[in-house]
């Protein structure tokens, strides 16, 4: 694994233990015990899900005490409806000072997050019933699927390339990154890899000679995965701009200092999940103002559009790192739209006869 992911890990555990400190001790131990079956990001998930639980039951039901005061024998005095009650009060709620408002999604995060504490806590018999049985999950409504079409694909990597439709201060910047910019969205486009994997990306997991890369997943797992020449060629552009750069001391150049990464910052280090998210707003508000295009509507487009040319959901779902076909179903619509329109071919309801049919 690379030190990006390593850096990664031990700032999350370190978030761990400071959300811990506000928490009770049910909660410390709940994190110990599901560690070795989830990775860190998921566990700092749960706690923060689960802090919003403890303080909502401090405000309205243990007014007498702190988040920390809170024990099992408190949970285990919960019903059905204290838990319903809460889904209802993360539609406004405030802490420390700062109001939130969940909408379904994010409750329906709250609600997975509490089932699997009361779950843990049920198996290892601190109480006697699993209330979370009994509690429904919010209902959720499909989100449009947005990606961008065969030709603002072309438009976005002109952008990257030429940034005539930028502004003028954009435009200083684009001078400076623009070889990064079409490399970058290059292999968004045609790999359809996730934005930490892309960040997480060091210059030797790229192999040039059969155009294959090693790709950390999510849940620490590494792949490989390959990419076209067209992508090769925009990442062999880039890389061979950025040693120039390096070698003639440019101001880019001398500000180099992660010589690992695979993309570099304008400082100089390795480019950050942001900046990325930035980059790609930059670009895609150039060509279609009307769509809000993230890093992970790139990943659906590539989804898309492999399935188009493989009408195979099995292979996106595989080259995409989905665990779940279902997942791959959800999130890349056109799918579904594809099969149901090559569904009414198929049933013939009477075929013709042969024109002999008959005849002696």
């Amino acid at each position: 694994m690379s030190s990006y992911f390593d850096e990664r890990t031990d700032k999350t555990l370190y978030a761990i233990d400071e959300i811990l400190d506000t928490l009770p001790t049910f909660a410390r131990e709940f994190n110990v015990g599901i560690s070795m079956r989830t990775m860190p990001l998921t566990r700092l998930g749960y706690l923060r899900d689960i802090r919003v639980f403890c303080n909502y039951l401090c405000k309205k039901r243990f007014k007498d005490k702190q988040p920390v005061e809170l024990t099992i024998s408190d949970i285990q005095d919960l019903t059905p409806t204290d838990i319903e009650m809460f889904i209802d009060y993360l539609s406004s709620y405030t802490i420390g000072g700062k109001r939130y408002q969940c909408k379904e999604y994010a409750k329906g995060r709250k609600v997975s997050s509490l089932r699997a504490m009361f779950k843990y806590f049920y198996k290892r018999e601190k109480l006697t019933n699993d209330i979370m049985t009994k509690v429904d999950t919010p209902k959720t409504h499909l989100k449009p699927i947005i990606r961008l079409d065969v030709n603002e694909v072309v438009d976005i990597l002109d952008e990257a390339e030429n940034g005539e439709n930028l502004s003028g201060r954009q435009k200083s910047f684009h001078n400076k990154t623009a070889v990064r910019d079409e490399a970058m969205l290059s292999l968004f486009l045609g790999t359809g890899i996730r934005i930490s994997e892309c960040v997480g990306l060091n210059r030797d997991d790229i192999n040039f000679s059969d155009n294959s890369f090693i790709v950390t997943r999510k849940g620490g797992n590494t792949t490989v995965l390959w990419f076209s020449q067209e992508v090769a060629d925009a990442l062999k552009k880039y890389l061979d701009w950025l040693d120039a750069q390096i070698e003639e001391k440019t101001p880019f150049g001398a500000r180099v200092c992660d010589h690992e990464a695979l993309f570099i910052s304008s400082k100089g280090g390795r480019i950050t999940p942001r900046a990325v998210e930035l980059l790609v707003k930059k670009y895609a508000k150039a060509v279609t103002p009307l769509k809000k295009i993230t890093p992970h509507k790139l990943r659906s487009t590539y989804g898309t559009n492999l399935y188009r040319e493989t009408h195979d959901i099995f292979v996106v779902a595989d080259v995409l790192g989905h665990k779940d076909v279902n997942t791959t179903r959800k999130h890349y619509a056109a799918m579904s739209e594809d099969i149901r329109r090559d569904a009414v071919n198929k049933i013939k309801l009477r075929d013709k006869k042969d024109d002999t049919d008959g005849d002696d």
